[in-house]
């Protein structure tokens, strides 16, 4: 666990004008309202712009259910049947590196992405793989209780984490979205990690909840790349999910110059709320009603959503799923000034390949994965802002070396959750492309060599958009949090 110390968060480090500022706080008789505005002025004198960043937004993909590391990225043609499985690797652009065959647009592209082959952290479970995953914390807090349910005192979300460190490029944008959807588990349960936690509410990330709940035993890239979760146990109705867009035209009637006079109808009625507003709650509620007025009134926000409506040019090279229409909405949010936005490929398990995972894998996931994120990586390139976008691509989990089959429910075999091992993709944003780091044993079972975990993965998103290692953040008493718990992994970022 390369330089990971899960004490360090309780301790940060501060430059000592920093420490003096936090103190004036308590000796000049402010009150914890003025942090915010201590805060301001700390980035704008340079805390925040102390470490060169190698990019200006990042994309994390995150691929709920696991994706199979020896099937995908790391290959073990040379295993025994029951462990290499169906797919043979495939020569990439660069030399040495190999691939699934089912991915042939990545494997062109090779020199502009890195793979990392030693992920690793300690559980096999899908909830609290996914709170590692998506905090950047390998350990749980204190009184985690881990049963679908997010809780304030969670760790916050990566998304959270750089939403609240870096000034916003945008002011008509919140600073970190999440899309399609939250991912909520077919129980009904919505999965802790991925909102502000320890931070509070009004630091969650913006979601944007394009592709609606529905039947949550239909999985894959809608419409086009469907399937049901058990195979032998398929739902009684089809797939009726309908990608859209959120609403975000103004109402009928309301012009824009009658919205501003809304507007100032509500600045008057917001001095009568001053009281409330002096709560945590009253601010996050007025930071909400922020975003949404932004988001009316901005016409490039607008059509940055409208992606079902794109060019068809642009819609083939995407695909039309819900897989291209995300990717292509996260890639106009980052054009607009988004800082992080986190895109889940599929609902909660979308990737949890239990059974028949060859022909699921060949014919609904690795297609419309394949064709969007390429498309993602071209046009990032075209318009002169991949060097400057970091892509990340994981799961909360890899899948079991040995393959299964669990006949109630599959036609054919899979693989369980494995925890101990996995790939995790980089592109863009500083990468070095064309670049391994660490290694799977024989099995693709542990890390061989260079074992990397969440917090720095975490660690190296927070690097490369400037964050310094010293950057906290604080809560609602005041107390300082250090952002960081690992280190960047070396050889990674040029």
């Amino acid at each position: 666990m390369s330089g990971y110390n899960p004490q360090a968060a309780q301790h940060p480090v501060f430059a000592r004008r920093t420490a003096l500022q936090a103190g004036a706080v308590g000796l000049l008789g402010l009150g914890m309202n003025h942090l915010d505005a201590l805060h301001a002025a700390t980035r704008v004198e340079g805390k925040y712009a102390a470490v060169e960043p190698t990019a200006k937004a990042c994309i994390y993909i995150f691929l709920s259910g696991g994706l199979a590391q020896q099937d995908s990225f790391d290959l073990k043609p040379q295993a025994p049947a029951e462990i290499r499985g169906d797919f043979q690797p495939i020569a990439t652009q660069t030399p040495g590196i190999e691939i699934c065959e089912h991915l042939p647009l990545l494997a062109q592209r090779s020199n502009d992405w890195s793979v990392v082959r030693s992920l690793t952290h300690p559980t096999n479970g899908h909830t609290l793989g996914h709170y590692y995953m998506l905090t950047g914390r390998s350990v749980t807090n204190p009184g985690f209780v881990g049963d679908r349910k997010p809780r304030p005192g969670d760790w916050p979300s990566i998304a959270s984490m750089v939403g609240d460190a870096l000034p916003p490029r945008n002011d008509n944008l919140p600073p970190a979205v999440v899309l399609p959807e939250r991912l909520v588990h077919w129980s009904g349960g919505v999965i802790p990690g991925a909102y502000g936690g320890q931070m509070g509410r009004r630091r969650d990330p913006f979601f944007i909840e394009a592709s609606p709940y529905g039947d949550p035993m239909w999985r894959g890239a809608y419409p086009e790349y469907t399937f049901p979760n058990q195979s032998k146990k398929p739902p009684g109705s089809p797939d009726a999910r309908t990608y859209q867009a959120p609403n975000l035209k103004l109402p009928q009637g309301l012009s824009p110059k009658r919205m501003d006079r809304r507007l100032d109808l509500l600045a008057s009625i917001d001095d009568q709320r001053r009281a409330m507003e002096r709560s945590a709650e009253g601010r996050s509620y007025d930071l909400h009603r922020q975003s949404a007025i932004s988001l009316l009134s901005n016409h490039k926000v607008q059509q940055a959503f409208d992606v079902t409506r794109a060019d068809d040019k642009i819609q083939e090279r995407y695909g039309r799923n819900s897989f291209g229409w995300s990717l292509l909405m996260a890639y106009r949010l980052v054009s607009a000034g988004v800082n992080l936005v986190q895109v889940n490929l599929g609902n909660n398990e979308t990737w949890d390949t239990h059974g028949d995972a060859f022909p699921r894998l060949r014919d609904k996931l690795f297609p419309p994965t394949d064709r969007a994120l390429c498309a993602l990586m071209d046009d990032l390139k075209n318009s002169g802002q991949f060097d400057s976008t970091l892509i990340v691509m994981g799961s909360e989990f890899g899948r079991t070396p040995k393959i299964s089959h669990l006949t109630d429910s599959f036609f054919g075999p899979g693989r369980d959750h494995w925890g101990a091992v996995q790939s995790v993709f980089f592109a863009g944003g500083g990468v070095r492309g064309g670049t391994v780091i660490g290694s799977s044993d024989k099995q693709a079972g542990y890390p061989a060599a260079d074992p990397q975990t969440p917090d720095n993965m975490a660690a190296t998103i927070y690097h490369a958009l400037g964050i310094p290692k010293t950057a906290a953040w604080y809560d609602d008493t005041g107390r300082p949090h250090h952002i960081y718990t690992g280190v960047p992994i070396d050889g990674l970022l040029g």
